[in-house]
């Protein structure tokens, strides 16, 4: 039984290692490399589920980082059961075959409830009062104060929005080296999100980025130093690669046109109201999930979706996952692909002074998409660090408020991904001592279960 640590770089390309990169560089030259095709959609949620369970999307049923719940008719982004990842995970394989295997899972997502032995994920807390409070959820639940003793608090804000950065990593990081002095797990799976934040507000080769993959080389590179020295196996992995993009794609706005969506008014603005739409679509990055309540439209929307400028394909849920599949309860009757320099926005309204409150907040769980507009501060904001500030100190008060800093200018976005058809330096990456053929995301699986077999 060998000790090994997979450590995920989100966004990590063989097109992203170069000169800013020295640490990565040496680490992959004494290594084994393949880039694969990613999972489909190409996202955090359905790569992870993909590597932990040797399934497809349609088996442990992520179909993306969210869903429409036909049951509840509600929307659900970005929830935390492991128990919504169906399969056998790849720490109950290996416990189940070795005597005193252990594992750590430290920020890959559905990180509650989970099987591993040690686990570190983001988790606010929400007091009855309006409050927000930051801060992490661990298992064994007594963790979670001896670990902020030693290393202080997780600095939630640089984890997303508009200060997302290296922060976060960092402390991600210096947490896998706590849980390995304290319990040495067999297998520690560490999550660092940074690369991610700034290819997609900038866009892989902007000038920015020089400093942001100098900044994950040094964090990533000096925790592979650390393992190594310590005798553990490192296995680098990414999740997808990140493409150009300059075409925001407003799905909602044109089946609104169609008379498909239903608005609701609450409060003078306006609500998408997905039980009582005729057909909608969930935006996931450059996939989206488009749900009908009436089967009747199926072809008239997936006409519709093929005449969009920016969709380059439409393809039928139940040809992706299948009958009776858990992806097939969860994805969308139809699935849109944008084309590469392209990717879908929730927004629904068309008049931004009735635009939902929560459109320009940091609001991941409430709004019926992923949004990345999210990670800039609205350039019309007059010190919007500091307006950020006077809200945070309301909140530690106990008074209600908005943090409304973020613009509703989807253009401002210039890195996407979520396409599984993609030039090779764009795809994930794997690189260890040695390793099978990686043909596909689930094949990451085996490759973790050979690594700890030895």
């Amino acid at each position: 039984m060998n000790r090994v640590a997979v450590i995920n770089v989100v966004g990590l390309t063989k097109s992203q290692l170069g000169e800013d990169t020295p640490r990565l560089n040496a680490f992959v030259e004494k290594c084994a490399l393949s880039a694969f095709p990613p999972a489909f959609p190409a996202v955090t949620c359905t790569a992870q589920s993909s590597y932990v369970t040797g399934r497809s999307e349609a088996e442990h049923g992520i179909v993306g980082n969210g869903w429409y719940d036909r049951e509840a008719a509600e929307h659900k982004f970005w929830k935390q059961s492991n128990h919504i990842v169906k399969g056998e995970k790849v720490w109950d394989v290996l416990r189940r075959e070795l005597p005193g295997f252990t594992c750590a899972k430290l920020f890959w997502w559905y990180n509650m409830y989970s099987t591993a032995d040690w686990s570190i994920t983001p988790r606010p807390m929400y007091p009855a009062d309006g409050r927000k409070v930051f801060d992490v959820y661990t298992h064994p639940m007594g963790m979670r104060e001896e670990i902020k003793a030693d290393l202080g608090e997780f600095p939630f804000p640089t984890f997303w929005g508009p200060m997302a950065g290296i922060p976060c990593s960092e402390w991600i990081a210096n947490s896998a080296r706590w849980v390995e002095d304290r319990h040495q797990p067999t297998l520690s799976l560490v999550y660092l999100p940074h690369l991610d934040y700034g290819l997609q507000k900038y866009g892989p080769g902007a000038p920015e980025m020089k400093k942001e993959l100098q900044d994950i080389d040094r964090v990533a590179g000096e925790l592979i130093e650390y393992y190594e020295q310590r005798g553990i196996e490192v296995i680098l992995l990414s999740e997808y690669g990140i493409s150009k993009v300059s075409k925001p794609i407003h799905l909602n706005r044109i089946f609104r046109e169609k008379g498909w969506i239903i608005i609701k008014d609450e409060l003078g603005l306006e609500q998408l109201d997905c039980g009582a739409s005729k057909a909608f679509a969930i935006a996931d990055h450059q996939v989206a999930h488009v749900y009908l309540n009436d089967m009747s439209l199926l072809e008239e929307v997936k006409k519709t979706l093929l005449e969009v400028e920016g969709v380059e394909e439409v393809r039928m849920g139940k040809e992706l996952w299948g009958e009776g599949t858990p992806g097939a309860e969860r994805g969308g009757d139809l699935v849109a692909v944008s084309e590469e320099n392209a990717w879908f926005t929730y927004y629904y309204w068309t008049d931004d002074a009735v635009a939902p409150d929560y459109a320009r907040c940091i609001d991941i769980h409430r709004k019926p998409g992923y949004d990345p507009v999210e990670l800039f501060f609205d350039p019309a904001i007059k010190n919007p660090k500091v307006k950020a500030a006077k809200f945070l100190l309301k909140k530690k008060l106990g008074f209600r408020g908005l943090l409304d800093v973020i613009p509703l200018d989807a253009t401002l976005v210039k890195g996407s991904h979520g396409r599984d058809k993609v030039r090779e330096d764009e795809m994930p990456i794997l690189a260890s001592t040695k390793h099978g053929e990686i043909t596909k995301a689930e094949d990451v699986f085996q490759v973790i279960l050979e690594a700890v077999r030895g």
